[in-house]
């Protein structure tokens, strides 16, 4: 079996989650959110995925590695404006298999949820 590597694992009220995993060839980037959720839905996803071209750069890939993504949003009437920064970034030769539904997020202020997995 093939090693696993875990980055940036939370800590704290415990060791919930890893916010990066690597196995094998593949890189699973799990459900981020902003920091700044004061910032509307595109501030939000410009964070969200510079954090992900974070996690996958030390995972040692990138997002022209992209399999697939799923996207969370708090309310489908921000869609064009997530999408808008969502197309700006993703790499028109390599885009990934995508899903984005609208949902119910963990707080309020949240307005969209980002999960990726890559290839290395």
């Amino acid at each position: 079996m093939a090693d696993i590597k875990r980055i940036d694992v939370s800590q704290g009220p415990g060791p919930r989650m890893s916010r990066c995993v690597v196995h094998g060839d593949t890189v699973y980037v799990a459900g981020l959110t902003a920091a700044d959720t004061k910032q509307d839905i595109k501030g939000q996803t410009k964070q969200i995925l510079d954090r992900i071209d974070h996690y996958l750069k030390e995972a040692g890939s990138s997002k022209s590695k992209l399999l697939r993504a799923n996207l969370w949003i708090k309310d489908m009437a921000m869609f064009a404006d997530m999408n808008s920064v969502w197309n700006a970034w993703v790499d028109p030769e390599n885009p990934p298999a995508r899903a984005c539904v609208q949902a119910s997020l963990a707080r309020p202020e949240v307005l969209v949820e980002i999960m990726v997995i890559a290839a290395k």
